[in-house]
């Protein structure tokens, strides 16, 4: 089968729901799953779902314990250049046909490795595999040569009155 090339970003909630749900429909239907999430080290309550999946979904966090919000640490930079690294030689391994690289597109906004590199990255991949990239801030240039893109716009959150992240909701 062909894979192609998704992009989920803008500022609205759904980005990783959206793909970790191509990850779930993936599985559904046989296919090995490999999720590199990018600035996340937390433990969030679908790393425990996807853990019951492990026959046909692997997740790794290439981010450390806390999500950057300032300018990133050499350990930042460090988890991310090597995970790219680490995910390029998984993604051309042949053992996965879907390749989920979470909050890439932040992770080149924050400089933790340059678009260039995520394009490269995404011209390495085999024809057969289906890259899914999420985050807000896509580059034009990822964008560009993206075959499906999906935009997450922000009409009205509830973060607006005050409301913290939910356990099973948004963490």
């Amino acid at each position: 089968m062909k894979g192609y090339i998704q992009v989920y970003t803008g500022n609205g909630k759904g980005k990783t729901t959206a793909a970790f749900g191509l990850a779930l429909r993936a599985a559904g239907a046989g296919l090995k799953v490999y999720i590199a999430q990018f600035v996340k080290g937390m433990k969030y309550s679908e790393l425990y779902s996807l853990a019951k999946l492990s026959e046909f979904i692997t997740l790794k966090q290439y981010g450390r314990d806390c999500f950057i919000n300032k300018d990133p640490d050499k350990e930042d930079i460090q988890a991310a250049q090597e995970g790219l690294k680490e995910v390029k030689e998984i993604m051309c391994s042949g053992k996965y046909q879907m390749i989920i690289l979470d909050e890439a597109n932040i992770a080149t906004y924050y400089n933790l490795f340059s678009v260039e590199e995520l394009l490269d990255f995404m011209q390495a991949r085999p024809e057969d595999v289906e890259l899914v990239i999420t985050g807000r801030n896509a580059d034009p240039r990822i964008i560009e040569d993206a075959d499906l893109v999906t935009e997450m716009k922000e009409i009205k959150h509830y973060y607006q009155k005050g409301v913290q992240a939910r356990d099973g909701i948004e963490k």
